[in-house]
């Protein structure tokens, strides 16, 4: 079961499905990997979010940039060149007949170490590389249901601590975050940075309409979001004012409007933050507005 901007509906198709563990597809209750992988012993390695629609990845350039930058900065070795990555992504799709409403977790780790020790230079193995795809679609009330949101004590941190925007498989301090929002009560929480203000949610990107703008993070604190980037530019495309800024609680709870992003869902409502209702507490206009646009964008990138 999952919940907020990830509740999905349930399919019977996933128990059959094949996952790509680097290069052979395997069932899925024998999709493992070995206890002294990177990513189970450190969390040492990036992953991506993809979805498919109409057989196709969306913004998969986008997605791939993405994923290199993050190997750079880890100085991990992904083994093979990027067009045979997408040829094991295609791959999977076409054994597994995929075309629509799938979900792929891509993971990168550093591969299998000798010892239990973070030191890279006791890798033993190449890039350990996981393509899990599952017939996964959003719970088609998250676009009209507005989401409960919760201000926490974790904070976004600054890139000399953990870049922010290296989207690594540690996310403990977004599952911490995710823990505090819980226990409010809300359905996710609303990180802040280091100095107050408004950074992002512990799993999406946050934005809120004020008087007919759109404002979002500076992104200085959050990851470098694939579907925050497309809302800021479909705003620029149809003479919406959109901004990226530092504003803080105080402008959220006063906002006319407040909303999500994300690769899984789109964009999604929020009705309260903190215990305070946004606007009427209903999705808005202007959230209506941009996930209309936002699905006509996602149809033609996949044409």
């Amino acid at each position: 079961m999952s919940f907020g901007t990830h509740s999905y509906v349930s399919d019977p198709r996933n128990t059959d499905v094949l996952f790509n563990v680097n290069g052979a597809l395997v069932p899925r209750e024998k999709a493992v990997v070995n206890i002294f992988d990177s990513g189970f012993m450190l969390g040492d390695g990036v992953w991506e979010g993809l979805r498919v629609h109409n057989g196709k990845v969306a913004f998969l350039d986008d997605h791939m940039d993405r994923l290199a930058e993050g190997l750079a900065a880890l100085k991990i070795d992904l083994g093979i060149s990027r067009d045979a990555l997408v040829a094991r992504i295609d791959d999977t799709l076409k054994t597994n007949d995929m075309t629509d409403h799938v979900h792929i977790r891509l993971m990168v780790t550093r591969g299998l170490r000798s010892t239990p020790y973070q030191d890279p230079r006791v890798i033993i193995s190449p890039a350990t590389i996981v393509i899990a795809a599952e017939y996964k679609q959003p719970d088609p009330a998250t676009a009209e249901r507005p989401l409960n949101l919760q201000s926490v004590a974790t904070r976004r941190g600054r890139p000399d601590v953990q870049d922010p925007g290296l989207n690594s498989h540690s996310k403990i301090n977004c599952i911490t975050a995710c823990i505090q929002g819980i226990e409010a009560g809300a359905d996710e929480a609303i990180m802040l940075d280091p100095q107050g203000f408004v950074a992002t949610c512990n799993s999406t990107h946050f934005f809120i309409v004020r008087k007919g703008e759109v404002w979002t993070s500076t992104g200085d604190y959050c990851l470098d979001g694939i579907t925050r980037a497309r809302v800021v530019d479909l705003c620029r495309a149809n003479d919406i004012p959109v901004f990226q800024r530092n504003f803080t609680l105080r402008h959220c709870y006063a906002a006319d409007e407040a909303f999500t992003t994300g690769t899984f869902a789109g964009l999604a409502p929020v009705g309260t933050i903190d215990g305070r209702q946004i606007g009427d507490g209903t999705r808005g206009p202007m959230v209506a507005r941009l996930q209309q646009l936002y699905l006509a964008l996602i149809d033609t990138d996949t044409k």
